[in-house]
C-alpha cells in the first residue's frame, strides 16, 4: 500500500494490478454491508450523489449526476470540497446512476480492504 500523498489517492482510485487479479482467483470476501434502501419511487438523475469513505473529508471522493441544457447526463467526480471534478460522459440517465452507485462501492470496497490490512498489521506488529 503507498505511505502517503497522491500515491495513496491512486491507490484507492485505481487499485493495484495484483490485487484485481487476487480477488479474481478467490471467492470475495463481502464485508458486512449496510441493508440497501429501495428508493419510494423513480430515482432523480439530476444532483444524485454519492460520497466514498475515509476519515478525512480533504480526501473523500464525490461522485455527482447532474443534467445540461441539452438533456445529456454526466458525472463529476471530485476529491474533497475544492477539487476541479473530473467529468464523465455524456451518458444516459441510468447509466449516470449505475456510474455514481459502482464508483462508490468500489471506492467503500477498497477502503474496507485498507482499513483490514492496517488492522492485520496492528496484530502482528
Amino acid at each position: 500500500m503507498p505511505a502517503k500523498g497522491g500515491a495513496w489517492l491512486a491507490y484507492l482510485k485505481e487499485g493495484k494490478p495484483e490485487e484485481k487479479k487476487a480477488d479474481d482467483a478467490k471467492p470475495a470476501e463481502k464485508p458486512a454491508e449496510k441493508p440497501a434502501v429501495e428508493p419510494s419511487g423513480p430515482v432523480e438523475a439530476d444532483g444524485y450523489s454519492k460520497t466514498g469513505p475515509g476519515p478525512l473529508q480533504a480526501i473523500r471522493f464525490k461522485w455527482t449526476v447532474r443534467r445540461d441544457d441539452k438533456g445529456d447526463y454526466y458525472v463529476d467526480e471530485t476529491i474533497g470540497e475544492n477539487s476541479v471534478p473530473i467529468s464523465s460522459g455524456p451518458m444516459p440517465k441510468d447509466a449516470a446512476i449505475q456510474f455514481v452507485d459502482e464508483r462508490e462501492s468500489e471506492a467503500r470496497r477498497r477502503f474496507e480492504g485498507i482499513k483490514r490490512e492496517m488492522a492485520a498489521r496492528d496484530v502482528s506488529g
